[in-house]
């Protein structure tokens, strides 16, 4: 008499995703602009500091009492870290194992070593590191204030001014917004054609969108850091 076999087990949908390299690509898309997204809102809350300690301190806590009384104090700051910190993991992995994948399917280098795509393209994956680096000093430096030397718990207007009265602190910064600015130009669009929305009459228009959200928002970050330099912060 024959055994019984047990069926075989078919894995689920969201495995079958996260193994597929469309399903990766996917992730980073979808991933990529939930960090545009809160990037937008996070540079429009920095540039508030323009006008004075009162408006960028009051905020700064309002950002802590939002969705109150639903949400008890800082529960709603809490979700948006939270899926921050899921997007920039889920991004960060997937970009790693496609990388993989692409070196396991071409193990020998291209006879010809020019350049066929953009600098932003090339620079991609360091810029995903240096800005993965930035991540962890912007939270030392700006949250749990570890490495902000004249930090004053409670007191944020004041602890931007105190990074950028540092050289080191300018240079971390600078450095790291032009590296957000170039992922974003390239990432923008390479979002869009993983999620279906490119084209050959939409690529042009896609890929100036991301050239434009780009340019703001390295603009808009490196503001503070000028403004505390030129006086125009203080």
């Amino acid at each position: 008499m024959a055994l019984a076999t047990r069926p075989e087990r078919r894995p689920s949908i969201a495995r079958t995703v996260w193994d597929s390299t469309v399903g990766k690509k996917v992730i980073m898309a979808v991933s990529g602009l939930i960090m545009l997204l809160y990037l937008v809102a996070h540079m429009y809350g920095n540039l508030k500091i323009f006008f004075g300690p009162g408006t960028f301190n009051g905020y700064a806590h309002w950002l802590r009492t939002l969705g109150e009384p639903a949400l008890h104090y800082e529960w709603a700051l809490w979700i948006i870290r939270v899926v921050l910190v899921v997007s920039v993991v889920a991004h960060g992995v997937c970009a790693y194992q496609l990388s993989r994948r692409d070196l396991r399917a071409r193990p020998v280098g291209y006879a010809h070593r020019k350049a066929r795509t953009s600098y932003a393209t090339r620079t991609m994956r360091w810029g995903g590191v240096i800005l993965a680096l930035f991540i962890v000093w912007h939270l030392l430096d700006l949250t749990t204030l570890t490495v902000n030397r004249n930090a004053q718990p409670g007191h944020p207007y004041q602890n931007v001014e105190a990074t950028f009265h540092t050289w080191y602190g300018d240079v971390i910064y600078i450095v790291a917004m032009l590296a957000l600015g170039l992922h974003i130009q390239h990432g923008f669009w390479s979002a869009a054609q993983t999620l279906g929305a490119g084209s050959a009459t939409r690529d042009r228009a896609l890929k100036t969108t991301g050239t434009v959200l780009a340019v703001v928002l390295t603009a808009g970050f490196v503001a503070v850091p000028v403004g505390v330099m030129t006086g125009l912060v203080h």
